[in-house]
């Protein structure tokens, strides 16, 4: 038992059981999650016959596989048809006709028995919209007869193309110098790391802003074992594709962040965390990693393994991350701790997004003052921003930080016919919705939260005029309910609650006074769920309820349109 007067890190690394002897007993073993992920492959799901032989070989508990099994959505329990077609549910996809897509090729399917037409969550392919994958292979949703040819056995459509050419941030731009910068910061003092993440003002890029160097020297300071690197490139939220791009064009880059993460924390392990319907991303990985041990970057004293998701949102939260790499259900932990202090089996840990690292990568090669040069307005540095929805051709642009939210859609050849933005949400799906009279705002965190919104993940999804609102509102407000680990009450409960006053409402089936009741229900979810997702489940829909009052589809869901009549 822990001791009454013991810090709470070594109370709850104690809760968990994790000393240093276990925690490396553990990492030298094939993960249950993976050899779940392993059993599925073979034999096309993970059957109860599979899990009791797996609790005899392994000496766990049934219930604990059962339980693994069933939180994770990529695992099935019985193997089905022997195609399966998913297809993005999602606001994005939404906007490019998913639905009535979906319709005709559910008549189409009618009476075949061989395949399985599912909707599901963002695929990561806001820039095919609407995006399906066709067993496990991503790209844009076929039309009815190219998928039925490729069922009867005919050419499969075209997955989706792999990232071309150099990335602007790319120091190597094509060459084969890779890892040239950790070999010029070899030796280097890691405090000299730190201060020039620090003079570039490098914050995180993957939606929390927290000031890299900060992070770094953290976790430096932290006393314990084992010390683990951790790259989160689980990005998952409807908008966002950027990091797909990244680790597809440059996942050097990101291995040689994660190289000098190493250097400066202490580390001997890295890992990282990709999510699972990124295969092309996975392919690059895998080469970039066998590139850099073959150049003697990594093995001996540190080395990077690539650990594949076994899906859901929550999974990009990175206590969440933490549970999966330790083979439990991925609900977020209460904090503090935080990771920097007591990570993965206990032991300080460095977790970073994708373009964070990478971002690290083009600093320590050109310098924090050539960083700093390259942002527009006063701004220092570049962004990786992903543009979708109703733009001409959706798509990554690398951009100064501080370019106008107006250039972005220019870089992607406007909005779709000729329309005017009716709004735009400039971060994700957890960013509000902000008018097209603030086309002009800076793409920064600052000016972004001031205008009432947020930068987030940078990934701006645009509306254009005529379309209802409410309905990407709503999408919104389904992807976070039904991506809810249901760990805690408010984020089960009200995110449920939550759409169900909304898509009432949007259907004039309530009385006046349905805003109120969200902007409450917001309120508690915002104050007491455990981690961000049901912070702010609701978010972008009560935000919308003043923001676009006079929008005739946000109307609807304030209550202020006459109810349906029943027939």
């Amino acid at each position: 038992m822990a001791r009454a007067d013991s810090t709470p890190e070594a109370r709850y690394a104690e809760a968990y059981g994790h000393a240093q002897a276990r925690a490396a007993g553990e990492e030298a073993s094939m993960r249950l999650l993976e050899r779940l992920e392993a059993i599925q492959a073979r034999g096309g799901a993970v059957t109860d016959a599979d899990l009791q032989a797996l609790a005899r070989d392994t000496g766990t508990p049934l219930y604990h596989l059962e339980g693994l099994r069933s939180f994770y959505p990529v695992f099935r329990e019985a193997p089905g048809p022997v195609h399966r077609v998913q297809v993005c549910r999602d606001a994005v996809c939404r906007l490019a006709g998913a639905e009535p897509a979906v319709a005709a090729l559910e008549a189409a399917l009618a009476g075949r028995d061989d395949v399985a037409l599912e909707r599901v969550s963002c695929l990561g392919l806001c820039d095919c919209a609407p995006a399906a994958s066709l067993d496990e292979a991503p790209g844009a949703l076929p039309a009815p007869e190219r998928l039925s040819a490729w069922l009867d056995g005919g050419e499969r459509p075209p997955a989706a193309t792999a990232a071309g050419g150099p990335l602007p941030t790319d120091p190597y731009a094509g060459r084969h110098e890779h890892y040239a910068t950790a070999a010029r910061w070899q030796g280097a003092d890691p405090e000299a790391v730190i201060r020039a993440l620090d003079e570039a003002g490098l914050q995180g890029l993957g939606g929390a802003a927290f000031p890299t160097a900060r992070k770094w020297a953290f976790t430096r300071a932290a006393q314990g074992a084992p010390r683990t690197v951790i790259c989160n490139a689980d990005e998952s939220e409807p908008g966002t594709f950027k990091d797909r791009l990244i680790l597809e064009a440059a996942p050097h880059l990101v291995i040689e962040g994660m190289v000098m993460g190493a250097r400066v924390i202490g580390a001997g392990h890295g890992i990282i965390y990709l999510r699972h319907e990124y295969q092309r991303a996975r392919e690059s990985i895998a080469a970039a990693l066998a590139d850099a041990r073959g150049r003697g970057l990594l093995g001996e004293g540190f080395d990077i393994e690539l650990f594949v998701s076994p899906g859901g949102y929550i999974l990009g939260e990175e206590t969440a991350l933490l549970e999966a790499l330790e083979d439990r259900r991925g609900e977020p932990r209460n904090k503090p701790p935080f990771p920097t202090n007591v990570g993965l089996h206990g032991g300080p840990t460095l977790i970073n997004n994708v373009e964070t690292l990478a971002a690290v990568t083009t600093i320590l090669a050109h310098g924090p003052e050539w960083w700093r040069a390259q942002g527009s307005g006063g701004y220092s540095g570049l962004k990786y921003v992903s543009v979708s929805g109703d733009v001409v051709t959706p798509g990554v642009h690398c951009l100064p930080w501080g370019t106008p939210v107006r250039e972005a859609i220019e870089r992607c050849g406007g909005v779709m016919e000729g329309r005017g933005v009716l709004a735009f949400s400039p971060g994700g799906a957890s960013t509000p919705f902000l008018p097209g009279s603030l086309l002009d705002t800076p793409l920064a965190f600052e000016t972004l939260r001031e205008a009432g919104s947020g930068l987030g993940t940078g990934a701006l999804v645009v509306v254009a005029e005529g379309r209802d609102l409410a309905d990407v509102l709503l999408a919104q407000a389904r992807f976070f309910r039904n991506e809810s680990c249901g760990k805690c009450v408010p984020c089960r409960v009200g995110s449920r609650k939550g759409v169900a006053l909304a898509e009432a409402a949007a259907a004039g089936e309530v009385a006046p006074g349905v805003a109120e009741a969200l902007r409450t229900l917001h309120g508690t979810l915002a104050r007491t769920s455990i981690c961000g997702l049901g912070q702010v489940a609701l978010l972008p829909v009560v935000d919308a309820l003043e923001r676009f009052a006079d929008e005739p589809s946000v109307q609807r869901l304030r209550g202020e349109v006459p109810w349906a009549t029943s027939p």
